[in-house]
C-alpha cells in the first residue's frame, strides 16, 4: 500500500455507500465516514515515509550461473515498514532460494510503493530486460484502496503474467492480503475491507492460473496471527514488521523454489494428504485458496487435458513452510557472493 496517503481510501470507500458499497442508511454511511477519518488520522500520525534499501545483488555461498529473481508489485513487495534490506521479502526469498538451489541467486527488486495493478506494465518492461528465471509479484492492496473494479485490476495482472510467461519466466503471485486485519480500522468498515480483499484475491488466482502462473494466498497470512499479534505489524500498523515479512517469505519461498525445480520432494512428505495437492476447477480452487493461508494454486491436467467441463483445472496444495534465513544470515549470504 502507498505510504500515509493510503488512509485516504477509507474515506473514499465510506462515502461510496450508495454505489460500490452495498450498505443502507444514512446513519451507517455517517459511521463509515467517521471510521475512515479516524483511521486516516492514526495512520498519518505513524506514517512510514521511506522505502528500505533494495538489496539488489547476488546471494548464496555456491558458485555457478545465478538464477535471476525479479520482485514486482507494491509496497508489500518493497518491504515498506522495515529499515534493512535483509528484512525485506525479496532478500529473504532470494537468500532462501540460493540455499535450496545450491547456486547463486541474483535479486532485482522492481516493485514500487503505492503501485496498483495498472502500473505493472513498466515493471514488467524492466524485468524482461533482466531475463529473469522467476518473478515474484505481490500486488492488490492499492487496487482495493482505490476501489478499482476487480475486472480492470485482474486484467492488468493477467497481462503482466502472460508477458513474463511468454518470455520463459516462471511467475508466482502473492495475492491481495486481508485488509480487514488493519488495526486502525473499526467495524463495520473492517468487514467491508476483508470482503473486498478476498474477492480480489479469488479473481487474481483465476486470472494468474489461466495465464500460466501460480498463486500463493496471503489473505489469511495477514489474518488470525496478524490480528492478534502487534509485533507482526510495523509502526504504521498497515505494513508488516520484519517478523511479518519473514512469515510472508516463508509462505512464498516453497512455491518460488518449486517453480524453478529446486523444491525438494521430501519437504512435502509426511504432511496430510490434502496438503499434497488436490485438482479442482480453477474457480473452486481460487475460492478455497482465498481464505486459507499459504495455499498455492497452479495449472494442472486431468487425463492429459488442462480443461474440464467446469473450466481449467488447477492444483490446490499447501506446503510446509521452511526455515527462512535470518536478516543476519541473508546479509552473510550476500557478502559470500561478493567474495566468491
Amino acid at each position: 500500500m502507498a505510504r500515509t496517503a493510503t488512509a485516504w481510501w477509507w474515506l473514499k470507500a465510506a462515502t461510496a455507500s450508495g454505489g460500490g458499497v452495498a450498505v443502507g442508511g444514512v446513519a451507517l454511511a455517517a459511521l463509515l465516514r467517521e471510521e475512515a477519518r479516524a483511521a486516516r488520522r492514526k495512520v498519518e500520525g505513524r506514517g512510514v515515509k521511506q522505502d528500505p534499501p533494495s538489496g539488489d545483488g547476488l546471494y548464496g555461498h555456491r558458485r555457478g550461473k545465478p538464477l535471476v529473481l525479479a520482485v514486482l508489485g507494491d509496497s508489500t513487495a518493497v518491504g515498506l515498514g522495515v529499515e534493512r534490506a535483509s528484512e525485506t521479502p525479496g532478500v529473504l526469498v532470494a537468500a532462501g532460494l540460493a540455499e535450496l538451489a545450491e547456486r547463486p541467486v541474483r535479486l532485482v527488486r522492481l516493485a514500487v510503493s503505492g503501485a496498483e495493478s495498472c502500473e505493472l506494465e513498466p515493471q514488467v518492461d524492466r524485468a524482461l530486460a533482466e531475463q529473469p528465471d522467476v518473478a515474484l509479484i505481490m500486488i492488490g492492496a492499492n487496487d482495493v484502496t482505490t476501489r478499482t473494479k476487480t475486472a480492470v485490476s485482474v486484467r492488468h495482472l493477467e497481462d503482466a503474467v502472460k508477458r513474463l510467461v511468454a518470455a520463459g519466466c516462471e511467475v508466482v503471485v502473492g495475492t491481495c492480503p486481508d485488509l480487514g486485519t488493519i488495526r486502525p480500522i473499526a467495524q463495520p468498515l473492517r468487514l467491508l475491507a476483508r470482503k473486498w480483499s478476498r474477492e480480489l484475491a479469488e479473481a487474481q488466482t483465476i486470472a494468474v492460473v489461466e495465464a500460466g502462473g501460480r498463486t500463493v494466498s496471503l489473505g489469511s497470512l495477514l489474518g488470525p496471527t496478524f490480528a492478534s499479534d502487534r509485533t507482526m505489524f510495523s509502526k504504521d500498523e498497515f505494513h508488516p514488521s520484519a517478523l511479518g515479512y519473514a512469515q510472508a517469505a516463508a509462505v512464498l519461498l516453497p512455491s518460488v523454489a518449486d517453480a524453478v525445480g529446486v523444491w525438494p520432494a521430501s519437504a512435502d512428505r509426511g504432511v496430510r494428504p490434502i496438503r499434497r495437492g488436490t485438482v479442482r476447477p480453477v474457480a473452486e480452487a481460487a475460492a478455497k485458496a482465498a481464505s486459507r493461508t499459504g495455499t498455492e494454486v497452479q495449472p494442472a491436467e486431468v487425463r492429459g487435458s488442462d480443461t474440464g467441463p467446469w473450466g481449467p483445472w488447477a492444483l490446490l496444495r499447501r506446503r510446509r513452510p521452511p526455515e527462512i534465513p535470518t536478516p543476519e544470515e541473508a546479509e552473510e549470504s550476500a557478502e559470500a557472493s561478493v567474495g566468491a
